[in-house]
Parts: C-alpha cells; sequence; structure tokens
C-alpha cells in the first residue's frame, strides 16, 4: 500500500488507452489523475463511449497486452491499481440493451438514409445533374472520357489475387482479393484489398457491383499504384477472447 501511495503522489496522471468491447474501431489516449476514482474514471469514459457507469466493467492491461487487474471497486483511486503510461484499459459493456451495441454507433448502412423521388429531384434546381447537362451543352467534349482503358494495366502484372499486400498511403496491410477493370469506376484498373482492420469502406461491393466479398468496412478498391505486394504479416491484434 505504501509504495502506491508513494506513486500516487509521485506521479498526478498517467495516459492510457482505451479500447471497448463493443467499438471495435475506437481507441483513445485518454489522460486520468491517478487520485481519481474508479466511478469517476468510468463517467469519464462513459461521455466518451456511450457506456453508462453502472453498465461499464474496466480491464487494466500493461504495455505486453497481460491483463494485471479488474478495477472492481469503484471507491478506491485508479492509482491503487499502479497504472503506468501505455497500459490498456478495456471497457466492458454488461448492458446487451445499450446504445454502442449492434453496431449503431459504428457501421453507417445501419442507418435510414433520406431519398428523394425522381420527380422531386428533378423539380431541384442547382443539382448536379442540371449542371452536367448545361456544361455537356456548352461544351460536349468536356465529358469525354480522358482516362484509357488500359490505365495502369501494366502496374496489375505482378498483382494477384490471395498475395499479402500494403495499401499507401497509412501502411494499411491486407490481402489482394480482386484485380482487373472495374465497370462501376472509373475506367482503368483497379484492385480490391480486403484490409486485415476495419479501415475499408465496404464489404466489397461498389456501387451496386460486387468485386469480391469482406467483413464489412474492411474493403477497399484502389489503383494498383497504391499497392505494393510481398510478405506482409498480419499485425499482432487483440482478439476478443483475450480480453
Amino acid at each position: 500500500m505504501a509504495s502506491r501511495l508513494q506513486k500516487m503522489e509521485g506521479d498526478e496522471s498517467v495516459l492510457l488507452r482505451v479500447t471497448h468491447s463493443n467499438l471495435k474501431t475506437f481507441s483513445a489516449e485518454i489522460r486520468f489523475s491517478l487520485q481519481s476514482t474508479v466511478e469517476s474514471v468510468k463517467d469519464k469514459l462513459w461521455r466518451k463511449c456511450g457506456t453508462s457507469v453502472n453498465s461499464m466493467s474496466l480491464h487494466l492491461y500493461d504495455d505486453a497486452n497481460t491483463k494485471i487487474a479488474d478495477l472492481a471497486d469503484n471507491s478506491r483511486p485508479l492509482g491503487f491499481y499502479s497504472p503506468l503510461n501505455g497500459f490498456r484499459l478495456h471497457v466492458i459493456d454488461l448492458d446487451p440493451s445499450s446504445v454502442t451495441s449492434g453496431g449503431w454507433l459504428e457501421d453507417t448502412s445501419l442507418v435510414d438514409k433520406y431519398t428523394i423521388s425522381q420527380d422531386a429531384y428533378e423539380k431541384r434546381d442547382g443539382t448536379f445533374r442540371k449542371f452536367k447537362d448545361k456544361l455537356a451543352s456548352q461544351n460536349p467534349s468536356a465529358l469525354e472520357n480522358k482516362i484509357p482503358d488500359n490505365y495502369m494495366e501494366d502496374l496489375c502484372a505482378n498483382i494477384k489475387v490471395g498475395d499479402r499486400c500494403v495499401v499507401e498511403p497509412g501502411d494499411k496491410r491486407g490481402v489482394v482479393k480482386f484485380v482487373g477493370q472495374a465497370e462501376s469506376l472509373a475506367p482503368g484498373f483497379w484492385v480490391g484489398v480486403q484490409y486485415d482492420e476495419p479501415l475499408g469502406k465496404h464489404d466489397g461491393m461498389v456501387k451496386g457491383t460486387r468485386y469480391f466479398n469482406c467483413p464489412p468496412l474492411h474493403g477497399a478498391v484502389v489503383r494498383p499504384d497504391k499497392v505494393k505486394v510481398g510478405d506482409y504479416p498480419e499485425r499482432d491484434l487483440f482478439e476478443e477472447d483475450e480480453i
């Protein structure tokens, strides 16, 4: 106990990385006072991630991803559990009906989209369609296709489905799932990638055309010059069953 109190007196705050059981893409570095009670830590996290204090369980992991403590006593100060800068504080939402469950805060496909009828759209001024029609009438060549059908075909020579790859910018790792022309996109050649992490925009379907299958938010279709193939292993990810 004495060593813990000395630590609290010497280090007034600690920077922890926070993750969440329901929000797979949520990760934040948050500074906490070591004198704050676990309950006040939960209250601060509630404002960040939406899990209520009464439904929140906190687990502390060290920088080697080893669980070192359950923050089970709301009245104890955070410093009692001896956290260090860079440790991970994992939020577990115990409420099955929580606002964080079901992907509602992350998956935009679950949100009702605003739609407008064709007749109503035609009656509006300043739409893109009317602008395009006006541009075409004034300068028909402005809308001609300037990209050849074989654009970047040569860069696909060494890229094949199943290759491990890295997509730039961002050093996003994944596996090649599609190589070829994409009718729903611009002319030329494209590469479809399934990222190892949810860093994409879709599940392999783009503008109504399915080019490959992958988990939601893991898919991307990019130009070949953004893709480097090679022996790129998956990053060390935190498995949910280890949390």
